[in-house]
């Protein structure tokens, strides 16, 4: 997993493999205010952007997951919310193997789980080996835009 904000960018470029940085390019050029919500191609399969609006619901009522085929990022336009994140491999229960057709997995609630604040700006990475519970609401509820970049892991 990896944690930033958009505006280090020009900072933390040196430090992120290219696959990470292109994603991050996306975001930092293009009017995300303006995207349709839905999927947004970049570079086909290999490199897309899924723009989603909503409202954070209780942590309860989100069910972590993790991917296969693609890394995350998940990048705040607007609002704020809590991500939970936990390592896959301290064993957590998969409730629903959906990876074949979807590339999700979910599972009950992790051991060792640990919540992120992203707010407008900020962002973060997650792996494979990350579980993470996205769209989790914060102390201050608010509308929130996100802007997911999926990239393929074959092309890491």
């Amino acid at each position: 997993m990896i944690y930033g904000c958009l505006e280090n960018l020009s900072e933390a470029s040196n430090t992120l493999p290219e696959n990470i940085l292109e994603g991050l390019h996306f975001l930092e050029k293009t009017d995300l205010m303006a995207l349709p919500t839905g999927r947004t191609d970049i570079d086909g399969d290999r490199l897309f952007a899924m723009v989603q609006d909503y409202d954070p619901k209780p942590a309860e009522d989100v069910k972590p997951e993790a991917h296969k085929r693609y890394i995350d990022i998940q990048y705040v336009v607007k609002g704020e919310e809590l991500i939970g994140i936990a390592p896959l491999s301290k064993g957590a229960e998969m409730v629903e193997d959906l990876l074949e057709d979807k590339d999700v997995c979910f599972f009950d609630k992790p051991a060792q789980e640990s919540m992120l604040f992203l707010s407008q700006g900020s962002y973060a990475v997650f792996y494979p080996w990350d579980i993470h519970r996205p769209g989790c609401r914060s102390a201050k509820p608010s509308h929130v835009r996100k802007v997911v970049v999926k990239i393929e892991i074959a092309s890491s």
